[in-house]
């Protein structure tokens, strides 16, 4: 099978040339802040943009060349903007040092060294907005499908799923599942969501010829090195890159920190679950958007209650008995969306099912009011649960709220998404919403619980507006 060679981890050529246009942006800032606003200082003496250009030509030059040396433009895929800003951070101060050092050895009386200064950090700065520019470009190309490198995963089991959910909740890394191995019957031949299971491992040789594949990621424990070390030959042999992923990752429910006693290499093992001061973080920003939630919705809360009296007969709220945090039962509401007794129902629409999984959902669902299926599509008929959120028994972001029914239907792997409280919004609503199958869901899930702070549940709050407005995936 022929590969794809043009699939890598190095930075595409044209984000050399970003780089070079936001220095040479940085480098204008800085004049212009030095000459024209004349910030911090009054200028002495009066000097052209070109009198710089040896400065402006190190600047434009050196940086890119030291980024190389360091090792920034030969591994982007899967790093964060944070991970980019760090390295451009350490370069320029590297190539302002040595500036600045050449500045003071010359001693040229029409150079503001300040302006060198206020240089090195408008750099610093446009080249992030640079950064951010090229990973929005790749993470729109690798959405079309354009640069996506193709894995198989070699191992089904606890660490195997963690890189599943990695790679679904992280588009922008560019990588495509074409599927797994196992030697388990029951997950080797099986599917994760809309990823195939291709049978035993000792078929992967015949899957690598057959299907097109850039990488093979070993997930199994180091018990089995024999076979570890008859994949990696495998491998070599077709001549495709594989990885491992260390053993101590098979502490699913875990969290690995690495240190050191006396220059001894320590790891210490966390349980997935939330400290004092992230549960105290996290609950002050779900009583604050709740507050904030029933303060701007009363308008809204008003006429939804009028609108579903006007349009059905029935209460104006729903209720429903749902599992929350380790699996304590609660009463969820909503604003009703049916007919009044459509639970009633649901036994005789379940050839209907369009959902995996032990869930319900079907598009164009009769017991549907004329009222409730614009509530549906704009996710209003929700807005009653701040009051769970409230309570206590819902957060604003967590993984979507299960029902009884649904919970005694879970393979064990499934309950750990109960670890957390349920959430109005979540990793799911934002990365496909209805049109997710179950295992892809729970996958969502738990790699949102593993990878939790202030800042993704702020990130998800801000990308479920535009999901909520435009209606994706919700019926």
């Amino acid at each position: 099978m022929r590969r794809n060679k043009n699939v890598t981890n190095a930075a595409p050529f044209w984000a050399v040339l970003i780089d070079m246009l936001m220095i040479n942006i940085g480098m204008l800032i800085a004049y212009l802040l030095r000459y024209r606003i004349q910030w911090l200082v009054d200028v002495i003496f009066a000097a052209s943009l070109l009198d710089y250009w040896p400065f402006h030509l190190s600047f434009t030059l050196l940086i890119p060349l030291w980024l190389l040396l360091d090792g920034d433009y030969r591994a982007w895929r899967g790093r964060s903007w944070v991970d980019h800003v760090y390295y451009i951070f350490n370069v320029v101060a590297k190539v302002l040092v040595l500036i600045l050092a050449l500045a003071f050895i010359l001693r040229p009386l029409v150079y503001s060294r300040l302006l060198l200064v206020e240089a090195g950090v408008a750099i610093t700065v446009t080249l992030s907005l640079g950064r951010a520019i090229a990973m929005l470009i790749l993470h729109r190309q690798r959405l079309q499908g354009k640069g996506l490198k193709r894995v198989v995963i070699v191992g089904a089991g606890e660490v195997g799923r963690r890189v599943m959910r990695t790679i679904v909740a992280r588009s922008d890394l560019g990588y495509k599942i074409m599927g797994y191995v196992d030697d388990n019957p029951l997950k080797g031949e099986g599917e994760i969501g809309r990823i195939k299971g291709l049978g035993a491992i000792n078929t992967l040789g015949t899957d690598l010829e057959s299907m097109p594949v850039d990488e093979v990621l070993i997930t199994l424990p180091w018990s089995q090195h024999r076979r570890i070390l008859n994949v990696l030959r495998e491998c070599e042999t077709q001549g495709i890159t594989a990885r491992i992923v260390p053993d101590f990752f098979q502490m699913s429910l875990s969290r690995v920190e690495a240190s050191d006693l006396g220059g001894v290499p320590l790891i210490s093992v966390h349980k997935i679950a939330f400290g004092a001061g992230a549960l105290f973080a996290k609950r002050a920003l779900d009583v604050l958007g709740a507050l904030v939630g029933f303060t701007l919705g009363a308008p809204i809360f008003a006429l939804i209650a009028c609108a579903i009296k006007c349009d059905s007969k029935g209460p104006i709220f729903f209720g429903q008995e749902r599992v929350g945090k380790h699996g304590e039962h609660f009463r969820i509401y909503k604003f009703r969306s049916m007919r009044a007794g459509a639970e009633t129902e649901l036994g005789q629409l379940d050839e209907l099912n369009e959902a995996d999984g032990p869930l319900f959902k079907m598009h164009d669902d009769p017991r549907i009011t004329r009222v409730g299926a614009l509530l549906r599509r704009t996710s209003l008929d929700e807005l009653p649960q701040l009051f769970n959120v409230l309570k206590g028994e819902m957060s604003l972001v967590g993984p979507r709220p299960p029902t009884p029914e649904e919970v005694t239907a879970y393979q064990q792997w499934h309950t750990k998404r109960l670890a957390v409280p349920p959430g109005m919004t979540g990793l799911w609503q934002v990365s496909g919403r209805s049109d997710l199958s179950f295992d892809e869901m729970v996958l969502l899930d738990l790699y949102y619980i593993e990878n939790w702070s202030p800042w993704s549940d702020i990130n998800i709050l801000l990308r479920t507006v535009p999901k909520v407005i435009l209606g994706e995936g919700a019926y």
